[in-house]
């Protein structure tokens, strides 16, 4: 069995991380919003760096879970969420913005939901 208090915290770190994209990508409405402007670029490099840092917490919950927490919430494709920290970490130089503002538009809603889900689950 894991430590329910020790997953809960690494979600929560997680859910702030999803809140703060939500936050700063307010008026991100294309792509270009990213790379037309230096302060864009700044956006889209800390965009992708909270990405990893939930892709890294992904990974340890899964790990200290041993792989079954997640599949109890099918709604999101862990595997794929995980993956995006390799993408930026092993090619950060190759990151394509259009990745990264697909995941925006798709992906960190649907996450925050269920990782608040898991949460009060947990309780």
């Amino acid at each position: 069995m894991y430590d329910k208090s020790l997953i809960s915290d690494s979600l929560e770190n997680i859910e702030q991380s999803l809140n703060d994209i939500l936050e700063w990508t307010t008026d991100v409405r294309s792509v270009n919003d990213f790379l037309l402007s230096p302060s864009g670029m700044i956006l889209l490099n800390a965009v992708c760096m909270k990405l990893f840092a939930i892709g890294e917490e992904l990974k340890s919950i899964d790990k200290r879970t041993d792989n079954q927490l997640f599949p109890q919430y099918p709604t999101i494709d862990w595997k794929e969420a995980m993956k995006m920290r390799d993408l930026i970490a092993h090619h950060y130089f190759d990151i394509n913005a259009e990745i990264v503002f697909s995941t925006l538009q798709h992906d960190i809603r649907p996450l925050l939901q269920t990782v608040k889900q898991i949460r009060l689950d947990l309780i």
